[in-house]
């Protein structure tokens, strides 16, 4: 039995782990129960841990779980938690099994979160295993142990052992049918998952959101913004999530009244000021409609911005054709101390080769990698490729091809053989077009300009050549293309 006043610094000691303010202080709480001798108290180590989960510091959580001596269900569940919540998921299964170990029998706060951590596994029968242990434990009714099973199943794309779990349960919450939904969809049964969402007594907003997602994903964008009309109809508020679903439908669509909507509800509901994806958003909607104007105003009167919020306007800019606007607001995003990536990066030599910048292209690709140790990919190559060519440095963009470290692709061959043909580097396009065959032997068009260029100096033999090699390879000059000869 523990004493008054043990009970008492038992209490006090919960107390901070669960205060908005003392909760993040988990060292000093921690030396605190050490010096109070209750480091082996499983009431609070399973209260420490469960705190751990939440601010993800399941390092700590596990180094202080090696320390105890006599760890009972609780503690271990509060790991097995923690571990679904932050993974590494695997570290879950583990605990499971040394729970065995110890001879302690697992309860539906055990299996719940579990299930959680076997659906982030990329192996099924590992949560097929646990699902059979769920089965000989006397769990499989619980309510919380019945979700777990079913995203297990939904969610690794086993619809069929998830339609069994779901037509054996008696109470059907909002929640399974989401998840329901979601598998469904996920595995491109829309229709199926449409219908399942038709026949929910009680939707909830996640349940809308899913469902015109699922249709803007699979191009259905006109059936998307109807169900948007529908879920306004019936009296359900949009919350962040849906602005941020609907607005590039609106784009897709070109309904700018819808967005304008979405904006005024926006701002009237205090989303645009305290949800950066939702101006995040907005930005995009108005760029993607050529409304820079707008566009702008919104960037400059967001209160907080992240990457994302200047990698999509620096990208608006360079989609609209404002590319030397789009390189001013680079630097300035530079100068405001925000750390750009990869996609900024994309966004940023988009804009140089629209506005036909090549120093400041090449300035900025060198910096990528000396100053921000971004690895170029093939986006990148992309637009220095496409700028050099354009400015008939066809020579410069061959280098850069070869100097990839991974595979060019038809587009990078192709941009450089276009280049090729308006500056007369015949050489080049021939190489060019080599690498084309290789990478579509399929496309006659390839053969044809191999062939043309061969003309174009008087190369006959090697014309007959390519004729031979493309009824070796079975492929047959599409309507309408030219073969000199």
């Amino acid at each position: 039995m523990m004493s008054r006043a043990s009970l008492a610094m038992e209490r006090k000691i919960l107390r901070l782990l669960h205060g908005q303010k003392t909760r993040c202080n988990l060292r000093q709480i921690h030396a605190h129960f050490i010096r109070q001798c209750l480091h082996q108290s499983n009431q609070i180590l399973s209260h420490f841990v469960s705190v751990c989960g939440h601010l993800n510091k399941m390092d700590y959580a596990n180094f202080v779980f090696l320390q105890t001596h006599n760890p009972n269900i609780l503690l271990f569940n509060s790991m097995v938690k923690g571990y679904s919540l932050n993974g590494p998921f695997e570290e879950a299964v583990t605990l499971f099994s040394s729970m065995k170990a110890h001879g302690i029998f697992p309860d539906e706060y055990t299996f719940s979160p579990l299930l959680k951590a076997c659906s982030g596994l990329c192996d099924v029968r590992i949560g097929q295993c646990i699902h059979g242990e769920v089965l000989r434990s006397g769990f499989e009714l619980f309510g919380s142990v019945q979700v777990g099973i079913l995203e297990l199943y939904s969610s690794s794309g086993r619809m069929e052992e998830a339609k069994k779990v779901f037509d054996g349960m008696s109470k059907r919450d909002v929640i399974i049918w989401n998840l329901m939904i979601r598998g469904f969809c996920k595995r491109g049964d829309v229709d199926l998952g449409l219908s399942l969402f038709r026949q929910m007594s009680e939707r909830s907003v996640v349940s809308w959101n899913s469902m015109i997602s699922y249709l803007a994903q699979s191009g259905r964008h006109s059936e998307a913004l109807e169900l948007f009309h529908e879920m306004r109809e019936l009296g359900f508020q949009p919350d962040e999530a849906t602005v941020v679903i609907v607005l590039p439908i609106c784009a897709h669509l070109g309904d700018v009244n819808i967005g304008q909507w979405i904006h005024s509800y926006a701002e009237s509901s205090k989303l645009y000021r305290n949800v950066i994806s939702v101006g995040n958003a907005l930005v995009d909607f108005y760029s993607k409609g050529g409304n820079l104007e707008t566009a702008l105003q919104v960037f400059k009167d967001m209160p907080c911005k992240n990457v994302v919020s200047w990698n999509t306007m620096i990208s608006g800019l360079a989609f609209n054709g404002r590319g030397k606007l789009g390189v001013e607001l680079f630097e300035e995003m530079i100068n405001n101390g925000e750390r750009p990536n990869d996609a900024t990066f994309i966004g940023v030599l988009t804009c140089c080769t629209h506005a036909g910048l090549l120093e400041k292209a090449q300035e900025l690709f060198d910096v990528m990698s000396k100053n921000y140790h971004i690895d170029p990919k093939l986006e990148h190559y992309g637009c220095m490729v496409d700028l050099l060519s354009r400015g008939g440095c066809v020579r410069m963009a061959y280098d850069l091809i070869r100097s990839m470290h991974f595979q060019p692709n038809a587009t990078l061959w192709g941009s450089l053989l276009s280049a090729c043909r308006t500056y007369g580097e015949l050489e080049l396009a021939e190489l060019a077009v080599k690498e084309l065959i290789n990478l579509e032997p399929w496309n006659s068009g390839n053969y044809v300009l191999l062939s043309n260029i061969y003309a174009e100096e008087g190369r006959w033999d090697e014309v007959e050549k390519i004729r031979v090699l493309m009824r070796e390879k079975s492929v047959k000059k599409a309507v309408g293309q030219s073969m000199t000869g």
